[in-house]
């Protein structure tokens, strides 16, 4: 059983804005799952290359130039045995780096072409919907979970490709999203309480 979903976003610095796109899109995702968001990092701090190695879902995306450490965050996940899920923006234009890049990354996998990050998010919120239903058994999801999963995949399919206006604001950075249905914290307290927990004070009295 896995209570926690662990993906890892490649993406250098001039697709900040695809990836919070990402980052909040993946909170719409129907399930109790937690969400660990992995992602390149934008400064010079070392990649988690760990995460690269056992990311249940690898994210490659690629904009206008291939920037370190990118690369190196590619060729960890291929010596892992691993083989990321590539994405690739084609209404810009590519430098040679980039295009040489492109090619060496075909001979391996597909690339899927967006436009925008309205089209790439509908594209990973596909995927994403689609890893976690075809391991309903290794994420333990119920009947009811399950079914509301697939649901809300067959109306994502339906929904169009709507850009999304380039404003900031969001996840960010590499982050964690836990569902109190299944973390329960070993120590400190929850912010919010079950509603049962005031069974026991005195209601208050009308005046």
């Amino acid at each position: 059983m896995a209570d926690v979903l662990l993906i890892y976003i490649s993406a250098a610095g001039d697709l900040e804005f695809e990836r919070e796109v990402l980052n909040r899109a993946i909170t719409e995702i129907p399930t109790t799952l937690a969400w660990r968001i992995v992602e390149t990092p934008l400064t010079a701090a070392e990649p988690d290359l760990e995460s690269v190695a056992t990311a249940d879902v690898h994210l490659l995306v690629l904009g206008g130039d291939v920037r370190a450490p990118v690369g190196v965050e590619w060729a960890v996940a291929r010596r892992a045995g691993r083989t990321p899920t590539l994405f690739l923006k084609t209404s810009i234009n590519h430098t040679q780096a980039a295009q040489a890049f492109i090619r060496e990354l075909e001979r391996y996998s597909v690339w899927r072409r967006f436009d925008h990050a309205g089209g790439l998010r509908v594209d990973v919120l596909k995927l994403l919907a689609e890893h976690i239903m075809s391991h309903r058994e290794h994420y333990q999801l119920s009947d009811e979970e399950y079914g509301k999963l697939v649901r809300w995949h067959k109306e994502l399919r339906k929904s169009p490709r709507q850009k999304i206006d380039q404003t900031r604001g969001g996840a960010g950075d590499s982050s964690v999203i836990l569902s109190l249905e299944r973390y329960i914290p070993s120590t400190g307290v929850l912010l919010s309480e079950p509603e049962s927990a005031g069974n026991d004070a005195e209601p208050d009295q009308p005046e």
